[in-house]
């Protein structure tokens, strides 16, 4: 979904697709001995400037399943600190606590990319935002989502809101409120994640101290209604959080949609990149998924999942055959019948 881009529209314009930041008086006007002097100068084509269109997708990690996630590149810094510091004081707290399979015993979590952990993911989710607004290139935002203008609760929004940075319990808890009063799935949180990281990149912000909390729940809000089958309407949230008004939901979703340009398409591939980059993020930070040891339970358990996927897929498979069935083979297949009568 989301609509085209023009090859009429100058490179600056398009938040969506990233292109080379070229000024004009970088861009040198030459001149050639074949060109005549009424044909005038020679002008770079905006070809000749523009990223092709598959790289540009590429570049941007919400839309292209090869583009490297925005919060785990944010996430590296810290992670190399602590792995420096974790090395300098000969400590490893995450390698010991962490438990290994072995020839007797099995360790699996329960989470897999069809059903993730709900506590588990919606923790990674608040830990990659919390790496969003710590590591943040600037402060850019929109009065849409600022909490001093359009503040989510009665109290009054402290004077240093725009300036101290949220901690990860606080992100979490925000969410898992959210997430609880409207018994969201754990899906939905990642499909959140994704369409905050496409927000940022569309529109060339930044999710800071100011707006984390209403862009979060534009997200939240969005995600609900595209992936879960009975959405959670707004004045739903109204209920969860009391002093907002319908009016304000209905004017910062519709906000939220247009900065997307309406594409709220989350390939698989797309969903499956955030979800075991998520995984990813939590070992890095020590924060592992529950692991029991496998028993029969557990074994017949994971044996149905493992049948009813592939029958899914073998299904998906039949009808991409039928789909795929081109003209020749048609044809081929009349001559053998008219053969064989």
């Amino acid at each position: 979904m989301g609509g085209s881009v023009s090859c009429c529209i100058s490179p600056g314009e398009s938040p969506k697709i990233h292109r080379r930041e070229v000024e004009l008086e970088e861009c040198p006007i030459t001149t050639t001995e074949d060109v005549s002097e009424d044909t005038g100068t020679y002008l770079q084509h905006i070809s000749d400037r523009e990223l092709p269109d598959e790289l540009a997708q590429e570049a941007n990690p919400s839309d292209h399943p090869r583009a490297s996630t925005l919060f785990l590149n944010k996430s590296q810094t810290d992670v190399r600190e602590k792995r420096k510091s974790n090395y300098m004081n000969h400590m490893s707290p995450g390698l010991l606590s962490k438990k290994y399979s072995s020839c007797s015993t099995i360790f699996l979590d329960d989470s897999t990319v069809s059903q993730p952990n709900l506590k588990s993911t919606i923790k990674c989710v608040a830990l990659a935002i919390y790496y969003h607004i710590k590591n943040r290139d600037s402060n850019r935002s929109l009065d849409i989502f600022d909490e001093k203008k359009h503040p989510l609760s009665r109290e009054k929004v402290p004077d240093d809101y725009s300036v101290v940075d949220p901690e990860h319990k606080l992100i979490y808890r925000f969410i898992r409120t959210l997430f609880s009063s409207a018994q969201l799935t754990a899906e939905c949180a990642i499909v959140t994640l994704v369409y905050l990281e496409r927000l940022l990149t569309y529109a060339e912000m930044d999710i800071c101290p100011c707006n984390w909390k209403r862009i979060v729940l534009g997200a939240i809000l969005l995600a609900s209604k595209v992936w879960d089958d009975q959405a959670v309407w707004n004045v739903d949230y109204c209920q969860i959080l009391k002093d907002i008004t319908v009016e304000d939901m209905n004017e910062m979703e519709r906000h939220f949609l247009e900065l997307l340009q309406f594409n709220i398409n989350v390939p698989a591939s797309v969903y499956a990149k955030y979800y075991f980059d998520l995984r990813q993020l939590a070992d890095d930070n020590n924060l592992s998924f529950p692991l029991e040891p496998l028993n029969n339970q557990r074994a017949q358990k994971l044996e149905a999942i493992s049948r009813l996927c592939e029958d899914k897929y073998k299904d998906l498979s039949r009808a991409a055959m039928r789909r795929s069935l081109s003209a020749d083979n048609l044809i081929g297949i009349r001559r053998s019948n008219a053969v064989l009568s």
